[in-house]
């Protein structure tokens, strides 16, 4: 197994081990003996079993941690500051989350896999509001293929549950096997391709 460095140097070499002009085969092949980031970063991470919340970008699959720099950068450059609220998530802090009635979901969540990410806005200093309009995050997310919670993907439908801070990299639809630890999205995956 490797270190967690190691697991985070091989990602930050482009996700999939730099691996760009290789076929699909062959990133699946080698996704499936070296693992992935969720097996081989968090799941050896300190803080894959604290209850405490972790805002940490590094905590991120390299491709959502770049995509959703790019939303604060773009962000910025309209005259919003976000940041980074809550990136990864344990299930100790989701269960708590839970009952306090945050979430509707008590076990697990996409937080838990590196693929999603709250912000919020930064009224300076690290002082964070969740009070405004997110509309703008909901147009860089979808810009930058992530999924809004806004939405969750499907502006023409009403949701039940809304959460305008969230953003993440995975489709409800692929919600339950991602759950289930029976699918993780690759480097070049986009989640508006696989609705």
């Amino acid at each position: 197994m490797k270190s967690v460095d190691g697991a985070m140097d091989w990602y930050a070499r482009g996700g999939n081990g730099g691996m760009a002009g290789v076929s699909a085969s062959e990133v699946w092949r080698k996704e499936k003996v070296m693992g992935n980031f969720y097996k081989d970063v968090l799941k050896v991470h300190q803080s894959f079993a604290a209850p405490a919340r972790v805002a940490a970008l590094e905590l991120l699959k390299p491709e959502t941690r770049d995509r959703v720099s790019a939303i604060i950068a773009d962000a910025h450059a309209h005259g919003a500051a976000l940041m980074p609220w809550e990136t990864f998530r344990s299930r100790a802090r989701q269960k708590v989350l839970y009952e306090r009635g945050v979430t509707k979901l008590k076990d697990v969540g996409v937080h838990g896999f590196g693929l999603a990410c709250d912000l919020v806005f930064d009224l300076g200093g690290g002082e964070p509001s969740w009070k405004g309009d997110f509309s703008l995050l909901g147009t860089l997310a979808r810009d930058h293929g992530l999924i809004w919670g806004g939405d969750w993907g499907d502006p023409t439908r009403k949701h039940g549950f809304v959460d305008a801070v969230h953003v993440q990299r995975c489709p409800l639809s692929r919600q339950a096997a991602l759950f289930r630890e029976e699918w993780y999205p690759e480097g070049a995956y986009d989640p508006y391709d696989d609705r």
